[in-house]
């Protein structure tokens, strides 16, 4: 049956096949159980005629001078007149066991039976090739051992087959009626069942792309609640996808229009006809500042969108940190110089076991590149009075983490600012430094693509200068891969 079953299964043939199943594998049960049921019925009243016949003939055996005598008159003959439909036999035997009156050929009972005296017994047997009902009863009479004579009534089965059959038809019948009946009773029921779905499936159906407000449970049954609700939920976060989609777009499109726009007035001015060849340089640096800068924005824009990528494409190897942020700071070491920035690192060692962690590699280089481009930027530094950056990479066994911390000597971040600063584009308030806001909303989202959380506090609380300390704590694996 596997075969022909379709791989999308019908809810409305599932429940159907669940509830006439049943149904009709019971139906020749219950015409089973009303067949033998029909024949006790049918027996009962012919079988009480069998025992008052038998209890009739035991009152008319006696014994006279000594010998046993059967006296049948002719109004107790009347009682074993044969019907239209059945014929009555009768047999009685002698203590001896020798044949006294009725029919010789009635089959003896079973020597084995026990011989109650008085009291009617019913067997089946067969008399010349006919099924017959057979009635015997014990007589005991005034003679010596053995007194016991044996009174047997007969009767063929025609009235009682033809009684069971009338029994089978008036209840088999009316059920040849309600099984149809019962059927698209069933159908029906189903269906009215199933119509808040088809309801529920129109609402939905005629909702405009744009609506993503949440569905009501009206007209909604119990059982398709949760689903309904799991629905909503969907739709609530697709609803703020497209809101931060919507934003996103918007401070990306007012992110890179001021880039352009210098573009174009600087181009507009280099091509005035009166201009100069110091003009011309000036236009030239300006066009070049701001190529850069619409390229850092498109570059970061590029990377925000690669970390928030599915967690579930993340492709993640064993990685070693301490190589990875080795690494980044020696790309970022030609910036600092060039600020006079003094950027140190301090803590585990490439070669360490516990430096190793489950993730991206390339995503992890992109956030401690953030974080020290975020460090650079914001560190005053001169050569009178350079900035410092520390960077440090320590293991904590008892939080099973591994602690990234980068420090700079910044004027630091205000407590009321320090959520806001991690919104796509939002850059501290009163802040001169050219960046594009996009630096450390990747930090966080590549820190929650890999199960880690950042944190920020003041470096020098007591100092005007307080800096700040971003801390990235990562999730630690047991051991470094094996290697060949």
């Amino acid at each position: 049956m596997a075969l022909f079953r379709s791989e999308q299964r019908s809810l409305f043939g599932e429940i159907l096949d669940w509830m006439l199943t049943p149904l009709l594998l019971l139906w020749p049960v219950s015409l089973a159980l009303t067949w033998l049921v029909a024949q006790d019925l049918a027996n009962k009243p012919f079988d009480r005629a069998l025992e008052y016949n038998a209890h009739a003939l035991a009152q008319l055996v006696g014994v006279q001078g000594g010998k046993t005598y059967f006296n049948l008159p002719q109004p107790a003959s009347e009682i074993l007149r044969a019907d239209d439909a059945d014929t009555v036999y009768y047999q009685v035997t002698t203590p001896g066991g020798m044949f006294l009156a009725g029919e010789s050929a009635l089959p003896l009972p079973a020597k084995d039976l026990e011989r109650s005296i008085g009291v009617v017994q019913l067997r089946d047997g067969e008399l010349r090739g006919m099924d017959v009902r057979i009635a015997w009863i014990w007589v005991q009479l005034s003679l010596p051992e053995p007194n016991l004579a044996l009174i047997q009534v007969a009767e063929t089965r025609e009235k009682r087959s033809v009684l069971a059959t009338e029994i089978i038809k008036g209840v088999m019948l009316p059920q040849f009626v309600i099984l149809p009946l019962a059927v698209l009773l069933v159908w029906l029921a189903l269906a009215r069942g199933i119509k808040p779905l088809h309801l529920l499936e129109e609402r939905i159906r005629a909702r405009k792309p744009e609506d993503l407000s949440p569905i009501h449970h009206k007209d909604v049954p119990l059982e398709v609640v949760p689903l309904v609700d799991s629905v909503n939920g969907l739709l609530e976060r697709l609803n703020d996808s497209l809101a931060t989609q919507k934003r996103f777009l918007a401070d990306a499109a007012h992110q890179l229009k001021t880039p352009l726009a210098g573009l174009r007035m600087q181009a507009e001015m280099a091509q005035r006809a009166d201009a100069k060849e110091d003009d011309l340089k000036l236009s030239l640096q300006q066009i070049g500042r701001s190529s850069m800068r619409a390229t850092h924005t498109v570059n970061q824009l590029l990377s925000l969108a690669r970390a928030e990528g599915p967690s579930a494409l993340l492709q993640r190897t064993p990685c070693n940190l301490a190589e990875i942020v080795l690494d980044a700071m020696h790309d970022g070491i030609d910036r600092a110089l060039a600020k006079h920035i003094d950027m140190g690192y301090e803590g585990m060692q490439v070669d360490d076991r516990e430096v190793w962690v489950n993730g991206n590699a390339t995503l992890l280089g992109e956030l401690v590149r953030n974080l020290l481009d975020n460090a650079i930027n914001y560190t005053p530094s001169s050569a009178s009075a350079p900035g410092i950056i520390n960077v440090r990479l320590m293991a904590d066994p008892f939080g099973h983490v591994i602690v990234l911390q980068v420090e700079n000597s910044g004027p630091g971040i205000p407590e009321e600012e320090r959520e806001r600063i991690f919104q796509p584009f939002y850059r501290v308030l009163g802040s001169e430094v050219d960046g594009s806001g996009l630096g450390l909303p990747i930090v966080q989202e590549i820190a929650r693509q890999h199960g880690a959380s950042v944190t920020l506090e003041d470096a020098q609380p007591r100092l005007p200068q307080r800096g700040v300390v971003f801390k990235v704590c990562f999730p630690t694996t047991l051991a470094p891969p094996a290697t060949s």
